[in-house]
C-alpha cells in the first residue's frame, strides 16, 4: 500500500511480514518435511527443512513480488488489478515452491496437498489485501485519516473532471484546498500568479496537480522547481477531451531521447491466446445453454409481428479494418433502404419485440456466433457500419481511430458500461468513446474483461438509457 502519513511507510513491510508468516505458518500445517532426511546436509541446523524453507522464501518472496510489484496497491487501484496481481503472484510462488522441492529431491509431497496449501494461503492473503484495501477506504471516508492534501492549477477539463473525482469520492482520501487559474470561474481560489504565493504560505500541501495546456514554460519549471525542493509531488493534467496515450516510449541513443510506439498488452501472443481461449469458451458456454433453446423462441415472436428475416446481417469493419458480416436479431421493420440509418429515440422502424430485445440488449446476442468464428471478441471495441466508421474517422484525430481497429472488436466494451453506447449525437460522444476503447486496448487484463462483462450485465438490468 502506498501512502503518505506519520505510519504510513509501515503499512507495506507490515504485508509483506504478514504474507510471509502466513505462507509459513501453512507450511507447518500442510507438509512434514521434517519426517524426510535432507541427504545434502549432515549439520543438524541445515537438516531443519522447516527453518531451511523459511530462510529460502525470506530470499524468494520478497524478490518475486519486488519483480512482479505485487505491493504497489495505490488508492486509485482497481480492484481487477489487485485480484490479477494475486494471480501473478500466485503462479511465481508455485514455481518457487516446486523449484525448493525439486532442489531438495528427498523431500516427497503430494500434489493435492501443494495445492490445498497454495489455495488457502493466498485465500488468507487475498483476503488480508481486500481487508487492508477496503479498509483504508473506511478509514478515509469516515475518520478522514490518511488523508493527501493537494492544490489543482488550471481549469481545463481535465482539471475539472480531477476536481468533481476528489469531492466526489471521500474514499480516495483527497482533500483539494485550492484551485488556481487565469479563467473567472466559479469556485476558484485565485490566479495561476496567486498560487505561488499561497505554495508559500500554505503548509502540509501533498501534491500539485496542473494543467499543461493552461501554464507557460517559466510556470512549468517554477512549480517543478518548487515541488523539488520541498518534496511534494507534482503531476500534470492533459485536457481530456484531447486523446491521450501511453503508447509513446522513450529509448535514449546515447543522450538523444527517441520516441517510439510499444506494443500494447493486448497484442503480445500470450495475452491473444488467453483472450481467445476465453471468447470460445464463453461464447460455448452461452451459445449451448442459453442461445439452443432462446433463439427458436425469439425467432417466433419476431416472424409473429412482421415479415422478414430473423436475424438482421450487416457489414462492419472489424481487426486492421478487415470486413467481416455482423449478427443481429432483426428490431425494425424490414426495410432495406433503413439499414444504414442509427436508429433513435421512438424510431417508429422499430417493432415491439424489437424495442424490448433492443433496450435487454438481447439483440446482440447472435454475435456469439461472431466471437466463435474468430471476427469478434466478447468485449472490446464496438464495430461501427462502413458509412459510420468513415465519417466519425473525420472527427477523431486519425492515427488514435486506426488504433482502436488494432484488436477485435466486442459485444460489449469500456466505452459502452460507461454510457457511450448506440446513437452519436455529437462530437464529445465519438470523442468519449474513443478514448475509453484506447484505454482498454492499452490496459487490458483478463479481469477487466469480466469486470466489463459483469457490468454489462447489471447495466441491462438496471436499463440503459442509450438502449433504444
Amino acid at each position: 500500500m502506498h501512502i503518505r502519513g506519520r505510519y504510513s511507510w509501515l503499512l507495506r513491510p507490515f504485508f509483506v511480514v504478514f504474507d510471509l508468516c502466513v505462507i509459513n505458518i501453512f507450511v507447518f500445517l500442510f507438509f512434514n518435511f521434517n519426517d524426510q532426511d535432507l541427504y545434502f546436509f549432515d549439520n543438524t541446523f541445515w537438516n531443519n527443512k522447516h527453518l531451511l524453507f523459511i530462510l529460502y522464501t525470506i530470499v524468494f518472496w520478497p524478490l518475486s513480488s519486488f519483480f512482479l510489484k505485487f505491493y504497489n496497491v495505490y488508492r486509485f487501484t482497481s480492484v481487477p488489478h489487485i485480484l490479477s496481481l494475486l494471480i501473478k503472484q500466485l503462479l511465481a510462488y508455485t514455481l518457487i515452491m516446486y523449484a525448493f522441492i525439486g532442489i531438495f529431491r528427498s523431500i516427497d509431497v503430494q500434489a493435492f496437498v501443494t495445492f490445498k496449501y497454495l489455495m488457502v494461503s493466498f485465500g488468507i492473503i487475498g483476503l488480508g489485501k481486500i481487508i487492508g484495501y477496503y479498509g483504508l477506504k473506511k478509514y478515509r471516508s469516515v475518520l478522514d485519516g490518511n488523508i493527501r492534501r493537494v492544490i489543482i492549477i488550471g481549469k481545463n477539463s481535465g482539471a475539472q473532471e480531477l476536481e468533481r473525482l476528489f469531492k466526489n469520492n471521500k474514499e480516495l482520501g483527497y482533500k483539494l484546498l485550492a484551485l488556481f487559474s487565469n479563467k473567472q470561474d466559479e469556485g476558484i481560489t485565485g490566479t495561476i500568479e496567486d498560487s505561488f504565493q499561497y505554495i508559500e504560505e500554505e503548509e502540509g500541501i501533498d501534491e500539485i496537480y496542473c494543467a499543461i495546456d493552461e501554464l507557460t514554460e517559466k510556470d512549468v519549471n517554477d512549480y517543478v522547481k518548487y515541488a523539488s525542493m520541498n518534496r511534494i509531488n507534482i503531476k500534470f493534467i492533459p485536457n481530456t477531451k484531447k486523446l491521450f496515450s501511453k503508447r509513446l516510449k522513450t529509448d535514449y541513443y546515447n543522450y538523444l531521447p527517441v520516441l517510439s510506439i510499444q506494443e500494447v498488452a493486448l497484442n503480445n501472443n500470450l495475452n491473444r491466446f488467453i483472450k481467445r481461449a476465453f471468447d470460445i469458451v464463453f461464447s460455448l458456454l452461452i451459445i449451448i445453454f442459453f442461445l439452443s433453446w432462446f433463439i427458436p423462441l425469439i425467432a417466433i415472436l419476431i416472424k409473429l409481428e412482421s415479415k422478414g428475416p430473423v436475424f438482421y446481417k450487416h457489414i462492419r469493419n472489424g481487426i486492421n479494418y478487415k470486413e467481416f458480416t455482423c449478427y443481429k436479431f432483426r428490431s425494425l421493420a424490414h426495410n432495406t433502404d433503413t439499414n444504414y440509418e442509427h436508429v433513435k429515440e421512438q424510431d417508429s422502424r422499430v417493432t415491439k419485440i424489437g424495442r424490448f430485445i433492443r433496450k435487454t440488449s438481447v439483440d446482440e446476442l447472435p454475435q456469439f456466433f461472431n466471437v466463435l468464428k474468430g471476427d469478434m471478441s466478447v468485449v472490446g471495441p464496438r464495430p461501427h457500419m462502413i458509412p459510420y466508421t468513415k465519417a466519425y474517422a473525420k472527427k477523431i484525430d486519425k492515427y488514435n481511430f486506426v488504433f482502436r481497429h488494432s484488436v477485435k472488436p466486442g459485444i460489449s466494451g469500456l466505452a459502452q458500461v460507461k454510457g457511450y453506447r448506440g446513437e452519436i449525437k455529437n462530437d464529445e460522444d465519438i470523442i468519449n468513446r474513443v478514448k475509453y476503447d484506447i484505454f482498454y486496448i492499452e490496459n487490458w487484463s483478463l479481469f477487466l474483461d469480466i469486470k466489463i462483462i459483469f457490468e454489462t450485465i447489471v447495466n441491462i438490468l438496471k436499463g440503459e438509457k442509450k438502449a433504444y
